[in-house]
């Protein structure tokens, strides 16, 4: 059962989100958030799987709210208002798992949290255009054949184990690709491997 806590200072869409998403037989909402101080306070308290947030939000805003959730093992999926298209690399880079806008068909919604539940980094496509156009991504860095398909396992939501087990080498070998991957692509952690994975197409 995957647990999503709701994160929105509109009690409508709380309402409106919990009723759809309580539908579902592999989902339950454990609790709703109606600002972020609340929302990082509710993450510790009921450690959900998924976290939906809003980016517009008083006392603590969406990004505030992913700083002070840094490290957690909850996955934080972006859900706003298509009016914030500028802040999809902040938040991306503030650790969210994935960004979709409101007006979402709302069976993408569910599967977006599965996704994000599952280990995958998912934009919407209007948010990728928005995040390619404010930040045009360098040439693609060089890789080994088999850091490419490293990297296209980590892009896949696979921890080391199961690419070990997938790939047929050592646990350890693997992880000696997975910190040679960073370091040659720049990044400092696997979601945002995995969006450079997304955005050359090596996903």
């Amino acid at each position: 059962m995957i647990r999503v806590l709701i994160a929105d200072d509109h009690p409508v869409v709380r309402q409106g989100l919990r009723t759809f998403l309580d539908l579902q037989e592999d989902i339950t909402v454990v609790g709703e958030a109606a600002d972020g101080d609340e929302a990082v306070r509710l993450v510790e308290e009921l450690k959900p799987d998924v976290l939906l947030l809003d980016l517009k939000m008083p006392v603590l805003d969406g990004l505030g709210t992913l700083g002070r959730l840094s490290g957690s093992p909850t996955r934080a999926l972006v859900l706003t208002s298509v009016s914030d298209r500028g802040d999809v690399g902040p938040a991306m880079r503030a650790g969210a798992s994935g960004f979709l806008y409101k007006d979402v068909d709302p069976q993408a919604l569910v599967q977006a949290v599965r996704s994000v539940h599952g280990g995958q980094v998912l934009l919407a496509p209007e948010a990728a255009e928005a995040m390619l156009a404010a930040d045009p991504a360098p040439s693609p860095v060089p890789l080994t054949e088999r850091e490419r398909e490293v990297l296209k396992l980590i892009a896949a939501g696979h921890s080391n184990r199961e690419i070990a087990r997938r790939l047929t080498v050592a646990e350890k070998t693997v992880k000696t690709h997975v910190s040679n991957v960073l370091m040659k692509l720049g990044v400092q952690d696997r979601t945002q491997a995995a969006l450079y994975a997304v955005r050359h197409d090596l996903a």
